[in-house]
Protein backbone atom coordinates (compact mmCIF):
# COMPACT_ATOMS: atom_id res chain seq x y z
CA UNK A 1 0.00 0.00 0.00
CA UNK A 2 0.55 3.58 -0.35
CA UNK A 3 0.45 6.20 1.85
CA UNK A 4 -1.85 8.80 0.15
CA UNK A 5 -0.67 7.31 -3.24
CA UNK A 6 2.76 8.06 -2.70
CA UNK A 7 5.66 5.00 -2.39
CA UNK A 8 7.34 4.83 1.20
CA UNK A 9 10.48 3.23 1.88
CA UNK A 10 10.96 3.15 5.91
CA UNK A 11 14.24 2.63 7.39
CA UNK A 12 14.65 2.07 11.14
CA UNK A 13 17.58 0.97 13.07
CA UNK A 14 19.42 1.43 16.42
CA UNK A 15 21.96 4.58 16.81
CA UNK A 16 25.02 3.94 14.44
CA UNK A 17 23.47 1.80 12.36
CA UNK A 18 24.44 3.96 9.35
CA UNK A 19 20.45 4.78 8.83
CA UNK A 20 21.15 7.98 7.94
CA UNK A 21 23.25 8.05 5.47
CA UNK A 22 22.42 5.30 3.96
CA UNK A 23 19.00 6.96 3.78
CA UNK A 24 19.84 10.22 2.45
CA UNK A 25 21.96 8.92 -0.01
CA UNK A 26 19.00 5.90 -1.00
CA UNK A 27 16.90 8.93 -1.28
CA UNK A 28 19.71 11.03 -3.67
CA UNK A 29 19.77 7.89 -5.97
CA UNK A 30 15.95 7.82 -6.09
CA UNK A 31 15.02 11.34 -6.47
CA UNK A 32 12.43 10.84 -3.42
CA UNK A 33 11.53 13.08 -0.47
CA UNK A 34 13.64 12.82 2.61
CA UNK A 35 12.39 12.65 6.57
CA UNK A 36 15.08 12.70 9.01
CA UNK A 37 12.74 12.33 12.08
CA UNK A 38 15.57 11.75 14.23
CA UNK A 39 16.22 15.32 13.37
CA UNK A 40 12.85 16.26 14.52
CA UNK A 41 13.42 15.03 18.05
CA UNK A 42 16.65 16.64 18.21
CA UNK A 43 15.51 20.11 16.98
CA UNK A 44 12.40 19.36 19.77
CA UNK A 45 15.08 18.81 22.46
CA UNK A 46 17.54 21.36 21.28
CA UNK A 47 14.11 23.81 21.75
CA UNK A 48 13.19 22.44 25.10
CA UNK A 49 16.70 22.95 26.22
CA UNK A 50 16.80 26.32 25.35
CA UNK A 51 13.59 27.19 27.07
CA UNK A 52 14.27 25.37 29.98
CA UNK A 53 11.43 23.08 29.76
CA UNK A 54 11.49 20.00 32.12
CA UNK A 55 10.96 16.48 31.15
CA UNK A 56 8.25 15.92 34.07
CA UNK A 57 5.96 18.66 31.94
CA UNK A 58 4.44 16.48 29.20
CA UNK A 59 2.22 18.69 28.13
CA UNK A 60 4.63 21.36 27.84
CA UNK A 61 7.12 19.41 25.98
CA UNK A 62 4.19 18.52 23.32
CA UNK A 63 3.40 22.37 22.96
CA UNK A 64 6.90 22.94 22.48
CA UNK A 65 6.54 20.00 19.78
CA UNK A 66 3.85 20.96 18.15
CA UNK A 67 5.09 25.00 17.42
CA UNK A 68 8.97 23.95 16.58
CA UNK A 69 9.58 24.61 13.08
CA UNK A 70 11.90 22.30 11.47
CA UNK A 71 13.47 23.04 7.78
CA UNK A 72 15.94 19.53 5.66
CA UNK A 73 17.81 20.83 2.83
CA UNK A 74 16.86 19.10 -0.39
CA UNK A 75 18.82 15.60 0.02
CA UNK A 76 20.91 16.01 -3.35
CA UNK A 77 22.43 18.87 -1.11
CA UNK A 78 24.74 18.70 1.88
CA UNK A 79 22.91 18.36 4.86
CA UNK A 80 21.79 20.96 6.76
CA UNK A 81 18.83 21.90 9.38
CA UNK A 82 17.22 25.11 9.84
CA UNK A 83 15.12 25.93 13.22
CA UNK A 84 12.85 28.23 12.97
CA UNK A 85 15.51 29.50 10.06
CA UNK A 86 18.81 28.97 11.91
CA UNK A 87 21.37 26.50 10.77
CA UNK A 88 21.49 23.88 13.79
CA UNK A 89 22.69 21.19 12.16
CA UNK A 90 26.25 20.88 14.32
CA UNK A 91 24.63 21.94 17.50
CA UNK A 92 21.72 18.52 16.36
CA UNK A 93 24.51 15.73 16.09
CA UNK A 94 25.62 16.32 19.92
CA UNK A 95 25.71 13.35 21.79
CA UNK A 96 24.12 15.48 24.66
CA UNK A 97 21.35 16.51 22.04
CA UNK A 98 21.18 12.59 20.98
CA UNK A 99 21.00 11.45 24.50
CA UNK A 100 18.32 14.32 25.27
CA UNK A 101 15.60 13.60 22.26
CA UNK A 102 16.18 9.65 23.42
CA UNK A 103 14.38 10.72 26.34
CA UNK A 104 11.71 13.21 25.08
CA UNK A 105 10.92 10.54 22.33
CA UNK A 106 9.84 7.94 25.55
CA UNK A 107 7.22 10.89 26.44
CA UNK A 108 3.76 9.64 24.96
CA UNK A 109 2.70 13.31 24.36
CA UNK A 110 5.51 14.19 22.21
CA UNK A 111 5.43 11.52 19.76
CA UNK A 112 1.58 12.14 19.09
CA UNK A 113 2.90 15.63 18.53
CA UNK A 114 4.91 14.85 15.81
CA UNK A 115 3.36 12.19 14.37
CA UNK A 116 0.73 14.20 11.56
CA UNK A 117 3.58 16.39 11.17
CA UNK A 118 5.61 13.06 9.79
CA UNK A 119 3.17 11.69 7.91
CA UNK A 120 3.10 14.98 6.04
CA UNK A 121 6.41 14.61 4.15
CA UNK A 122 5.15 12.12 2.49
CA UNK A 123 4.90 13.68 -1.38
CA UNK A 124 5.34 12.50 -4.52
CA UNK A 125 7.49 11.18 -6.39
CA UNK A 126 8.10 9.01 -3.35
CA UNK A 127 9.74 9.42 0.57
CA UNK A 128 12.60 7.81 2.09
CA UNK A 129 11.69 7.87 6.06
CA UNK A 130 14.24 7.43 8.50
CA UNK A 131 14.15 6.95 11.87
CA UNK A 132 13.50 4.32 14.94
CA UNK A 133 9.45 3.70 14.37
CA UNK A 134 8.59 4.46 10.56
CA UNK A 135 8.04 0.93 9.73
CA UNK A 136 5.89 -0.42 13.19
CA UNK A 137 4.27 3.47 13.67
CA UNK A 138 4.21 6.56 11.69
CA UNK A 139 3.96 4.63 7.74
CA UNK A 140 2.90 1.08 8.93
CA UNK A 141 1.25 0.64 5.37
CA UNK A 142 4.85 1.19 3.61
CA UNK A 143 5.79 -0.85 0.76
CA UNK A 144 9.25 -1.72 1.97
CA UNK A 145 10.17 -1.71 5.40
CA UNK A 146 14.00 -2.20 6.11
CA UNK A 147 15.43 -3.02 9.56
CA UNK A 148 19.46 -1.63 9.40
CA UNK A 149 21.50 -2.83 12.60
CA UNK A 150 25.31 -3.86 12.90
CA UNK A 151 27.14 -4.87 15.71
CA UNK A 152 27.47 -2.98 18.63
CA UNK A 153 31.38 -2.25 18.20
CA UNK A 154 30.78 -1.58 14.97
CA UNK A 155 28.37 1.35 15.53
CA UNK A 156 30.40 2.62 18.26
CA UNK A 157 33.01 2.72 15.75
CA UNK A 158 31.24 4.24 12.93
CA UNK A 159 29.69 6.64 15.14
CA UNK A 160 33.07 7.83 16.81
CA UNK A 161 34.52 8.23 13.67
CA UNK A 162 31.66 10.63 12.36
CA UNK A 163 31.82 12.70 15.77
CA UNK A 164 35.62 12.86 15.00
CA UNK A 165 35.30 14.07 11.41
CA UNK A 166 33.04 16.96 12.69
CA UNK A 167 35.53 18.02 15.17
CA UNK A 168 33.83 16.75 18.40
CA UNK A 169 35.73 14.91 20.93
CA UNK A 170 34.60 11.82 22.58
CA UNK A 171 36.05 9.13 23.68
CA UNK A 172 35.25 5.15 22.12
CA UNK A 173 34.40 3.69 25.49
CA UNK A 174 32.38 6.38 27.00
CA UNK A 175 30.46 6.56 23.55
CA UNK A 176 30.24 2.72 23.62
CA UNK A 177 28.32 3.05 27.33
CA UNK A 178 26.41 5.55 25.79
CA UNK A 179 25.06 4.15 22.95
CA UNK A 180 24.27 0.88 25.04
CA UNK A 181 22.21 3.11 27.54
CA UNK A 182 20.14 4.62 24.47
CA UNK A 183 19.49 0.82 23.07
CA UNK A 184 18.01 0.14 26.12
CA UNK A 185 16.23 3.10 26.35
CA UNK A 186 14.71 2.77 23.21
CA UNK A 187 14.34 -1.03 22.96
CA UNK A 188 12.25 -0.68 26.53
CA UNK A 189 10.17 2.27 26.24
CA UNK A 190 6.04 1.76 26.66
CA UNK A 191 5.49 3.85 23.69
CA UNK A 192 6.73 2.86 20.42
CA UNK A 193 9.72 0.48 21.38
CA UNK A 194 12.52 0.08 19.05
CA UNK A 195 12.17 -2.96 17.13
CA UNK A 196 11.57 -4.41 13.44
CA UNK A 197 8.15 -4.21 12.13
CA UNK A 198 6.78 -7.87 11.79
CA UNK A 199 7.23 -7.30 7.95
CA UNK A 200 10.44 -5.71 7.76
CA UNK A 201 13.61 -6.85 6.13
CA UNK A 202 16.33 -6.87 8.18
CA UNK A 203 19.93 -5.76 7.18
CA UNK A 204 23.06 -6.24 8.97
CA UNK A 205 25.81 -3.93 7.85
CA UNK A 206 28.50 -5.18 9.87
CA UNK A 207 31.18 -4.92 7.41
CA UNK A 208 29.48 -3.57 4.43
CA UNK A 209 30.05 -0.57 2.28
CA UNK A 210 27.39 2.23 2.48
CA UNK A 211 27.20 1.58 -1.27
CA UNK A 212 26.49 -2.00 -0.81
CA UNK A 213 23.76 -1.54 1.44
CA UNK A 214 21.98 1.23 -0.77
CA UNK A 215 22.23 -1.52 -3.45
CA UNK A 216 20.55 -3.95 -1.72
CA UNK A 217 17.82 -1.95 -0.64
CA UNK A 218 17.45 -0.86 -4.11
CA UNK A 219 17.41 -4.69 -4.84
CA UNK A 220 14.39 -4.93 -2.93
CA UNK A 221 12.68 -1.89 -4.17
CA UNK A 222 12.73 -3.97 -7.66
CA UNK A 223 11.09 -7.02 -6.10
CA UNK A 224 8.69 -4.12 -4.40
CA UNK A 225 7.75 -3.11 -7.46
CA UNK A 226 8.38 0.34 -6.75
CA UNK A 227 11.72 0.61 -8.88
CA UNK A 228 11.99 -0.56 -12.97
CA UNK A 229 15.62 -0.22 -12.74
Amino acid sequence: MTVNGVPVVAIDGPTGSGKGAISRSLAVSLDWHLLDSGALYRSVALKVNREGLALSEPAALAAAASRTRVEFSAAAEPEAILLHGDNVTALLRTEECGAMASRIAAIPEVRKALWKRQRAFARPPGLVADGRDMGTVVFPEAELKVYLTASPEERARRRHKQLIQKGIDVSLPDLSEDIARRDERDANRVVAPLKPAEDARVLDSTGLTPEEVVARIRVWLRESGLLSN
